[in-house]
């Protein structure tokens, strides 16, 4: 062997050596044991079934007494009754309020009976929960720092298998951050952040490259957004979200449930971003509005079914980019309800893939808009109601006659051109809109046909 091909093979060895190390190595040090395969901690970080445990966090300041809120300097630091609770024990606080950062790194259950505040004075992070099999319980936790640099929160979790449950989140940046944590129940809290303006808050509740979690029946108000990024198999049940910007957004999340929500009064109620398999079931939204506003949204999305919805007085029903975005995938809309909306369902850049069956359109001011690309005939529809149909049901078999085909006359101007969106209902517009029905002076846009439309309203779907 030549010293340069000893050289080259020395240099390969080097390197799968590095690389086999680095497989090896976690936060705390060796993982991919079977202890921590166990853990759920030892599959691939971008699997559906967990992820090895990196360090992702952004190092944490040591943050001192007297930088602290004065509020908190006569308080006891509830880290010492944590450090004095044996591992597996019940800890139950004297009612008050107690000082924080509080640390948990063994498996506790601390419950507050709803008269126990923790306060971090308005620095770091409140609670820190790094253990896995833990309950928190009737806890309030408050005055976190405001810096998104290091995602000051009222509570990061950092373990698997906990109960977090009927905690008071407020004055908090960030409310609850699951970084990498897998299998907890998050439900019964009720949520807000800073008084500060909408895009400068924080997130209520933040899913990261975290699975199989639920959470149920909490109630956000006052926050940025509730996320779900690169977090597959989670059930989001009966939460309700208020006055925050998107209630629900995800991305790069397949596979997760959503369920018996409702949000009100948010800019986006759930939005979906690159996702796949992501179903919704029985939600309200409702008076999404603003120029962004918007019930439901899909960007390059695949294969979700949206199922016994109400999208009530929003500015935007459903809107769909690119969507569906995988080829020969489909999202199925059935048994919802498009009320009031200033459009029901708008496409842009539209493909083609939707399937549209047994919904309800009423009072809206469009029902359907499609600009970009797209072209009517890629999507299909049927058995729907329209309020606006003109036609008969002669047989009386509750299905119109004829088909309702839907046409864009004057509407093309701000469907073409948005910012004409603005004079929409204008007189003006009206009044082009009516010669243009009366006497087309440019064809009309067909935007879909229903050749069975419901002549009978069927009874309202959610509740």
């Amino acid at each position: 062997m030549t010293p340069r091909n000893l050289l080259a093979g020395l240099t390969v060895f080097a390197v799968a050596m590095t690389a086999a190390a680095a497989l090896n190595v976690s936060s705390s040090g060796v993982i991919g044991g079977d202890d921590e395969t166990e853990k759920g901690q030892g599959a691939n970080l971008a699997s559906s079934h967990g992820g090895v445990r990196a360090d992702v966090d952004r190092p944490k300041p040591v943050i001192l007494l007297y930088e602290r809120d004065k509020r908190i300097h006569g308080l006891k630091p509830l880290q010492e009754l944590v450090d004095k609770a044996p591992a597996g024990s019940v800890l139950k606080p004297p009612p008050g309020t107690y000082s924080g950062p509080v640390v948990v790194k063994k498996p506790l259950t601390i419950d507050g009976g709803g008269q126990v505040t923790i306060d971090a004075g308005d620095r770091g992070t409140v609670f820190s929960l790094e253990a896995d099999g833990a309950t928190l319980r009737g806890l309030r936790l408050t005055g976190s720092g405001g810096s998104h640099d290091t995602d000051d929160s009222c509570l990061d979790v950092r373990g698997n298998r906990n109960i977090i449950e009927d905690l008071t989140i407020d004055n908090c940046l960030f409310g609850i951050d699951l970084k990498q944590s897998n299998d907890n129940v998050v439900r019964g809290n009720r949520i807000s952040s800073k008084p500060y303006d909408l895009g400068v808050r924080g997130d209520a509740l933040r899913l990261w490259y975290s699975y199989r979690n639920r959470i149920e029946n909490n109630q956000i108000t006052d926050a940025r957004d509730m996320v779900a990024w690169y977090s597959s198999n989670n059930v989001f049940r009966g939460n309700v979200g208020r006055r925050s910007r998107y209630s629900l957004h995800f991305m790069f999340a397949n596979d997760n449930e959503v369920i018996d929500n409702r949000f009100y009064d948010n800019t986006v109620g759930i939005y979906l971003m690159y996702t796949e398999r992501t179903n919704l079931r029985n939600n309200i939204v409702s008076h999404a509005n603003g120029a962004a506003g918007m019930a439901v949204g899909f960007k390059e999305s695949s294969d979700a079914i949206i199922e016994g919805n109400e999208f009530i007085y929003c500015a935007v029903g459903v809107g769909s980019d690119l969507s569906p975005f995988q080829p020969n995938t489909t999202i199925r809309f059935r048994n919802n309800r498009f009320s009031y909306n200033g459009i029901a369902v708008h496409f842009t850049s539209e493909l083609g893939g939707n399937d549209f069956r047994n919904n309800v359109f009423e009072g809206n001011l469009t029902d359907v808009a499609q600009s970009g690309r797209g072209k009517e005939g890629l999507n299909r529809w049927r058995d729907n109601y329209w309020d606006n149909y003109q036609g008969f049901d002669r047989d009386r078999d509750g299905i119109g006659d004829t088909a309702h085909r839907y046409y864009a006359y004057a509407d093309r101007l701000w469907i073409e051109m948005p910012t004409a969106r603005f004079f929409k209902t204008a007189p003006v517009m009206e009044l082009l809109d009516f010669l243009e029905r009366l006497a087309p002076f440019s064809t009309p846009e067909l935007q879909l046909e229903d050749d069975r439309p419901r002549f009978i309203k069927p009874d309202r779907i959610a509740s």
